[in-house]
């Protein structure tokens, strides 16, 4: 399995959360991971040496939407964790462990995660700007 996608269960369209293995064995330079759609993108790339892409920069832009919600993604670097997944009710849905290398993401829902092996390193990366605890989240 390489992407697993965790759909609502109060909304069976809705797309909450992913998994995205590490696998050497792909041959595509870039995948994207993330739908179009969402605040946080990711993409899978894979680079030989002297790889390279065209310099660039991002620019501001008005935002197209009303409101927004934070999305956050972990990467394991070291170590191992295991995932716990929660509908956007905050009703347990899954949970999953995820290895060095692996990916998860969640667009809406809760989650949380405990290290399963010492000197766990993980990177986490979420959309922003941060503007506190109260403004952000909800305990579950």
């Amino acid at each position: 399995m390489k992407i697993k996608k965790i759909y609502s269960k109060k909304n069976k369209k809705k797309l909450i959360h992913m998994v995205f293995r590490k696998n050497s064995k792909n041959r595509k330079s870039r995948e994207n991971i993330s739908p179009e759609k969402q605040f946080l993108q990711v993409a899978n790339i894979n680079l030989n040496k002297n790889d390279t892409f065209k310099a660039h920069k991002h620019i501001w832009k008005k935002p197209l939407y009303k409101k927004k919600i934070a999305q956050e993604s972990w990467v394991v670097i070291e170590g191992k964790v295991k995932v716990y997944y929660y509908d956007t009710d905050g009703v347990f849905i899954t949970s999953t462990i995820i290895n060095r290398g692996d990916l998860s993401i969640s667009f809406e829902g809760g989650h949380n995660y405990k290290a399963l092996t010492n000197k766990t390193y993980v990177y986490e990366f979420k959309t922003g700007p941060y503007e506190g605890v109260k403004l952000d989240k909800v305990f579950i």
